[in-house]
């Protein structure tokens, strides 16, 4: 997705859920795999987010991989915000988010995006805020994409994890705060979430879905419109 100046802003987090461990960053323009750099905050800063310049600074002392911003410029892109194409709601943020749980039954949550067709330049969405668009503890972890400012208010990550500390199916949770939270302040979105027992939750109110899960060694599933 372009700003409304025509340029890539891109932000993303990464979330471990056995120790609360999180690393963000935001608006950064050259960094190409955004979510290796919120890792490097995680693992290798005692920060949680660092944004624009200084996180391309890390990115530069850690040698990972850095491409003009021209690069991510997409010429379809540009077509689609000179004629003023608004962002559908399956794709407002041009996220990708992704949630696993490895053998030991440890929870982490990832997600990357380039934000919102035509949004101001320095607008920060939803995706590498801890308890919005990505979380994980020991019980969850959730990665979330459509209406960001919605699903900040929402805080819609953290509450999923909250509803599901208490009792409540990870599925049912995920559908409860996309219905009640996401919609009820006038945001449409999808979710991914796993819980502690490895069955995992995708629903959205969004009129699609691209979404994969694999489970074990069993082949893996996709799908794009609802089952």
């Amino acid at each position: 997705m372009l700003t409304a100046a025509g340029t890539v802003e891109m932000d993303a987090a990464i979330a471990s859920g056995r120790d609360l461990r999180t690393g963000a960053v935001a608006c950064v323009t050259r960094v190409r795999n955004p979510v290796l750099l919120a890792r490097a905050v995680m693992e290798r800063t005692p920060h949680v987010l660092l944004a624009g310049r200084g996180a391309e600074a890390l990115a530069v002392e850690l040698d990972l991989e850095l491409m003009k911003p021209s690069w991510f410029v997409t010429p379809r892109e540009r077509e689609r915000l000179a004629a003023r194409v608004p962002a559908e709601a399956a794709e407002a943020a041009g996220t990708v988010g992704a949630v696993a749980r490895d053998r030991s039954g440890a929870l982490a949550a990832a997600t990357s995006t380039g934000g919102a067709r035509g949004q101001r330049p320095g607008r920060i969405g939803d995706s590498p805020l801890f308890g919005a668009g990505t979380y994980a503890d020991a019980g969850c972890a959730i990665s979330a994409t459509g209406d960001g400012e919605a699903v900040i208010r929402a805080v819609a990550a953290y509450e999923v994890a909250r509803l599901v500390g208490d009792g409540v199916p990870v599925a049912e949770a995920a559908e409860r705060v996309l219905r009640d939270r996401v919609g009820a302040l006038g945001g449409a979105g999808g979710l991914i979430a796993l819980g502690a027992d490895g069955d995992p939750a995708l629903p959205f109110t969004t009129a699609a879905m691209h979404r994969g899960w694999r489970t074990g060694d069993a082949p893996p599933e996709t799908a794009i419109a609802a089952l």
